[in-house]
């Protein structure tokens, strides 16, 4: 396996718009020829647009775009820019008068992290448009990692940064990439190495917490957890040919990534949410794809979470480095 830019994938492009004082923004996964579509929800409380048209029992094969957002349901209102840009350039479903483009999303909730009135709008998702290409993609505060943050059971005062993570992979002909935003209710761990990356910081703020014995604790003490402001997105992108029903399997196998690097993972308070999109220029085997795209979710969640760093009184992973260090 060897590992190579997501933009690598023929046809794909990537683009990104934020608001760092707002901390909110979007990314948007373009395939201007299409991309046969699939998608897998997971998570408890989703925000989501056009993925009834992914299953495979429905009509249009094809997607255009995949939108990430911030801004809670209000983000989706992003779709539109997107709209637009791919209308302006012939791209879409052909229906006569016009070409429908086909833009599937779904948003994360960021709202409480800088300035709740700020949301990615129509105009937002045009510029992200504007901004796609094949340049490798950055990871941390940019586009709808922006507001991510993790570990937030303790409330946001105790919360850490997160942020967008991409990683590929190509096995001969066939390559697999993901793009995440990361913005789980719980802690994040690095599977590779067994290391608590990210969670609810500790009251010395020099280390971080385990979600998951906190919640046990709590019921323990006949409360109810409760939490706000999650979910984490994900986009499969591959080279390989699949029909619809085989890029949702895709997606589906592609959430064991969030499975190995989530503590937890799936709850009801987040509404994880994973697309693929296959551009189909090589033959693909589902059972490698799907290995392929679980590791390459895993590696992407990693890398937002090394790779960000602190926004808006939120400390992220290097801080916390710098504490253990000494520094």
């Amino acid at each position: 396996m060897q590992e190579i830019p997501l933009t690598a994938v023929e046809g794909i492009t990537v683009g990104n718009e934020q608001d760092l004082e707002a901390a909110t923004g979007c990314t948007v996964i373009l395939c201007e020829k299409g991309a046969t579509g699939g998608v897998d929800v997971r998570g408890g409380a989703p925000g989501t647009r056009e993925t009834d048209l992914l299953n495979p029992l429905n009509l249009v094969e094809q997607v255009h775009a995949v939108l990430l957002t911030g801004g809670s349901a209000f983000g989706l209102d992003a779709a539109a820019g997107i709209m637009q840009f791919l209308e302006e350039r012939h791209i879409g479903f052909n229906v006569g008068v016009t070409t429908v483009p086909i833009v599937c999303g779904a948003v994360l909730f960021d709202l409480a992290v800088g300035d709740h009135r700020i949301r990615p709008d129509k105009e937002m998702g045009y510029r992200a448009c504007l901004h796609a290409g094949s340049a490798a993609i950055p990871d941390g505060n940019i586009g709808a990692g922006a507001g991510a943050t993790v570990g937030k059971i303790l409330g946001m005062g105790r919360a850490m940064k997160s942020g967008l993570g991409a990683y590929a992979l190509q096995v001969g002909s066939l390559k697999v990439g993901a793009l995440v935003a990361v913005n789980c209710l719980g802690d994040v761990l690095d599977p590779e190495t067994g290391e608590r990356l990210a969670g609810p910081v500790n009251d010395s703020g020099t280390g971080v917490l385990s979600t998951e014995d906190i919640m046990a604790g709590i019921l323990e003490a006949q409360a109810k957890p409760t939490a706000g402001g999650n979910t984490t997105l994900g986009c499969i992108v591959t080279n390989a040919r699949f029909t619809k029903a085989q890029a949702n399997k895709i997606a589906s196998l592609a959430q064991d990534g969030i499975a190995r690097t989530m503590r937890p993972s799936h709850s009801m308070f987040d509404g994880d949410t994973i697309f693929t999109m296959a551009t189909g220029d090589v033959d693909g085997d589902i059972h490698v794809t799907g290995i392929l795209a679980a590791r390459v979710i895993e590696r992407a969640i990693v890398r937002a979470v090394r790779n960000t760093t602190a926004l808006k009184g939120l400390i992220c992973h290097a801080d916390l480095k710098k504490v253990a260090g000494g520094v």
